[in-house]
C-alpha cells in the first residue's frame, strides 16, 4: 500500500548551503532504499536521517539548541528554559552522591551542554561538589559546543568533565538521560481492516516516489512486538497507526550492566503503555522539530529536521528491570521537581528584582503546567546497591511505578 508523505507548509525555506546538506543526505538515503531492495524500514530511515556519519541531523552538527527560532534551533529543552531545571535536579543527584559515596555522572547526548554546565554550579552551590562528569555524545560539533558552554559558565570546572568515545566497562554514581530517548529510532505500525473486515498489521517503510520519498506499508506476517498487545480489544475495523521503541529499550538494557552501583536517571516525554496505545491515540506520536515549528512530515529536508516520538514508559521499564535493575521510582516532571525542590528554590527569588524574577516563574511556570512540561515529561529511576536506601526525594510523592 503505498500514500503520498503529507507535506507541511509556511515552514522556513533553508540556506542554499543548508539545503546542499540536505540533497547530500536526500542521496545517501535514496541509495539505502535501493540497496535495501526499494523499501526501507521506518527505524533504519530515521537512524539515517537523524545519525548518518557526517549527514545525519545530530552527527553532522546541524541540530542545534536555544531559545529564539532566529538563531536556527528547532526545539528548546528544560535545561534552556531556566537554570532552575538543573538546580532542583542537582538536589536529587547530590542525595545520591551522599548515599553512595560516588560523586559521579555520566550523561548521555548533552546536547549544548547547558544542563553539564547548570549541574556542575549548583552541585558546587549545594555542597555536593562533583568529582566527574563524564558526556558521552557521538557528535563532535556538539562535543565542541558542549566545551564552549561549560568554559564560558564554569571555567574553573571544566577540567572535572570527559568526554568519552566509548562506555566505561563499569561505573558508579549516576547515569543521566535527558531527551534522550525520544530521538531514538521507531518501528511504525498500521492496523487496518482486511476486505471480510477482520484487522490485519502492516509495517510502515519508506520508498522513493518521483517527488522524493513516501510511505509504503507491507503486510506483515510475522509475530507482533508484544507491545502491540494492548491494542487487541480494538474493535476490528478500526484503523490504528503507532511505533514500538525497540532501540530504545535496547539502549536501556545495553546500558544497565554497566551500572555498578548507583541510578539510571532518565527524563523525557512520554506515557505508560496504558496510556501509550490507548485507542484515541490512533494517529500514533511521530513528530518533527524544524526550527521552532512542529509538524509530522519525516521526509521534509533530511538532515535539517529532528523526528522524535513520545516515550513508551512501560517498555522502558520493563527492560531496566529485565536487564537487572531495580525500578525505584516513576511520576511527571511536575512532581519530581516539586518533590526535589522547586518551589523552595523559587521562593528564593527576590520578587523585586523583575529582570531576574519574571523569567524564572514564567520558565518554572513551562515546566510545571500540566498543560505544558509538566504532566507531559516523565522522569523514571532505576537502582543497583540501592537496596538499604528508601527511596529517592524526586519520587516521595505521586510515585506512579505502579500504573507502569
Amino acid at each position: 500500500m503505498n500514500q503520498a508523505a503529507p507535506k507541511p507548509h509556511s515552514l522556513p525555506v533553508p540556506e542554499p548551503d543548508a539545503l546542499e546538506h540536505s540533497r547530500r543526505l536526500t542521496a545517501h538515503l535514496a541509495d539505502a532504499i535501493d540497496a535495501a531492495g526499494g523499501w526501507l524500514p521506518f527505524d533504519r530511515f530515521m537512524e539515517l536521517a537523524l545519525y548518518a556519519p557526517g549527514l545525519g541531523y545530530y552527527a553532522a552538527g546541524a541540530a542545534k539548541f536555544g531559545r529564539l527560532a532566529a538563531d536556527g534551533s528547532d526545539f528548546v529543552t528544560a535545561p534552556e528554559l531556566t537554570p532552575l531545571f538543573a538546580r532542583t535536579l542537582a538536589r536529587q543527584l547530590g542525595e545520591i552522591f551522599e548515599q553512595t559515596g560516588d560523586a559521579q555522572v555520566l550523561e548521555f547526548g548533552a546536547g549544548s551542554g547547558r544542563l553539564a554546565a547548570d549541574l556542575l554550579l549548583a552541585f558546587e552551590a549545594e555542597g555536593t561538589p562533583c568529582e566527574t562528569y563524564s558526556i558521552m555524545e557521538l557528535s563532535g560539533e556538539l562535543r565542541a559546543r558542549q566545551r564552549e558552554t561549560i568554559a564560558s559558565a564554569a571555567p574553573h570546572l571544566l577540567a572535572r568533565v570527559t568526554w568519552l568515545d566509548r562506555l566505561p566497562d563499569a561505573f558508579r554514581g549516576v547515569m543521566l538521560g535527558n531527551e534522550v530517548l525520544d530521538a531514538m529510532p521507531v518501528h511504525l505500525w498500521a492496523r487496518r481492516p482486511d476486505e471480510t473486515g477482520q484487522p490485519v498489521w502492516f509495517e510502515r517503510g519508506v520508498v522513493r516516489t518521483p517527488t522524493g520519498f513516501g510511505w509504503e506499508e507491507r503486510l506483515y506476517t510475522g509475530p507482533l512486538p508484544e507491545a502491540l498487545d494492548a491494542l487487541a480489544d480494538l474493535p476490528p475495523t478500526q484503523e490504528y497507526l503507532t511505533e514500538t521503541h525497540e532501540a530504545a529499550s535496547a539502549f536501556v538494557r545495553s546500558v544497565a550492566p554497566l551500572l555498578a552501583r548507583g541510578v539510571l536517571l532518565l527524563i523525557d516525554y512520554g506515557f505508560p503503555a496504558r496510556e501509550y496505545y490507548h485507542p484515541q491515540r490512533a494517529h500514533g506520536t511521530l513528530m518533527c522539530h524544524y526550527r521552532h515549528h512542529a509538524h509530522d512530515d519525516p521526509f521534509y529536508y533530511p538532515g535539517l529536521q529532528d523526528i522524535t516520538a513520545h516515550v513508551e514508559f512501560s517498555g522502558i521499564a520493563d527492560a531496566g528491570v529485565d536487564a537487572g535493575l531495580d525500578l525505584l521510582g516513576f511520576t511527571s516532571q511536575a512532581r519530581f521537581l516539586m518533590n526535589a525542590g522547586i518551589i523552595d528554590l523559587m521562593s528564593a527569588l527576590d520578587p523585586t528584582d523583575p529582570k531576574t524574577f519574571l523569567p524564572a516563574t514564567a520558565a518554572a511556570q513551562k515546566l510545571l503546567s500540566e498543560a505544558e512540561m509538566g504532566e507531559l515529561f516523565k522522569v523514571i529511576a532505576f537502582g543497583r546497591g540501592m537496596d538499604e536506601w528508601a527511596g529517592l526525594i524526586g519520587f516521595a510523592t505521586g510515585d506512579r511505578s505502579h500504573a507502569l
